[in-house]
């Protein structure tokens, strides 16, 4: 549940309305009812260039559709978050004072990583960390370009390590080597610390976008080989707006006894409900004079195409993409203690 009392009786005010209850009825649907003990649900959403000014800051609409998805989850990991941290403030307001958020500075191309999440269930356990990888034998390693986020959280009976990345695109390649290298050094590196004897916990989640463009792909092979285990559901859900590519990924490593291939997971598809093609016309104000003509003043001729890249900035480009987990082990603690 979200906030929008700001919502009026205008000609945009009525319209959010209507969509807000299309999309919660559709979100009621798809997302599992949130539980106060038994389950957490933990998303990962690219939010586009949250938020920037390159088609206009996103409009209260946009934003209250933003809400009404992240409130129906325990847990979100945002990649993509600007610098500037207006909008993830008024996000954060919309879902109530009990929301709150964790963020990193300003890493590679002026992005931060955020874990926005509910604290009447979720707890954060005290760890955070700007992941440095280590150099190796005295020489220093190449750091990956956008600094990984990681945090230690508590929920129910259930300890775990959320690690959050935006992993290099840069060439147009499946295996680029600079991307396979960075997730190669990553899951080792997260592997390492959440089998040491030391570790804060032996839980280590991690997720996000890590512009993999297949399952078959090295990319992918690289975060498997360490032990990671991905659902099946996601490796069958690609959740960017095309569905042609598995850039967002979420992966377990874990020695808790749970059903992690089986486990109830899916993807969003935003523009199935809100946004739709053929609400093109509905939002020719909203867009202005850039649906008519291109930035040199000639006229627009393909203008569907400015509506579809529009509507990403004013949502993204990515679905949020989500996983239910099972946080309550005391069934199983009282069995071991009483064999």
């Amino acid at each position: 549940m979200s906030f929008f009392y700001e919502i009026d009786k205008s000609k945009m005010g009525k319209r959010t309305a209507r969509n807000l209850l299309l999309l919660r009825e559709q979100l009621d649907k798809e997302i599992p009812k949130r539980t106060i003990g038994e389950t957490i649900l933990l998303a990962t959403w690219n939010i586009r260039e949250f938020d920037s000014t390159k088609y206009g800051f996103r409009t209260e609409e946009s934003m209250n559709y933003i809400a009404e998805i992240v409130s129906r989850f325990d847990l979100v990991a945002v990649q993509e978050v600007r610098r500037d941290l207006s909008a993830l403030k008024k996000l954060a307001s919309k879902l109530g004072g009990w929301w709150k958020f964790l963020v990193t500075d300003v890493s590679g191309n002026s992005e931060r990583m955020v874990f926005l999440y509910d604290m009447r269930k979720i707890r954060f356990g005290g760890l955070a960390a700007e992941i440095v990888l280590p150099d190796k034998k005295g020489t220093p390693v190449l750091q990956l370009q956008r600094t990984p986020y990681l945090c230690g959280f508590k929920a129910g009976w259930f300890r775990f390590m959320l690690t959050t990345v935006h992993i290099l695109y840069g060439k147009a390649e499946a295996n680029n080597p600079r991307r396979l290298r960075e997730i190669e050094e990553l899951a080792k590196f997260l592997k390492k610390r959440a089998t040491e004897n030391t570790a804060w916990s032996n839980n280590m989640i991690l997720v996000g976008d890590f512009n993999i463009f297949s399952t078959s792909d090295d990319t992918f092979k690289a975060i498997t080989k360490q032990g990671f285990i991905i659902p099946d559901k996601i490796q069958k859900l690609p959740a960017n707006v095309p569905q042609n590519k598995h850039y967002d990924q979420m992966a377990f490593l874990t020695k808790r006894k749970m059903d992690l291939k089986n486990a109830k997971a899916g993807v969003f598809k935003i523009f199935e409900h809100i946004y739709r093609d053929e609400d093109e016309q509905v939002y020719v104000g909203e867009m202005g004079d850039a649906y008519h003509k291109t930035s040199k003043g000639k006229p627009r001729t393909n203008k569907s195409s400015h509506y579809k890249s529009w509507r990403t900035h004013q949502m993204s480009d990515h679905y949020p993409m989500w996983v239910e987990l099972k946080i309550d082990y005391g069934g199983e603690y009282l069995k071991g203690v009483a064999k």
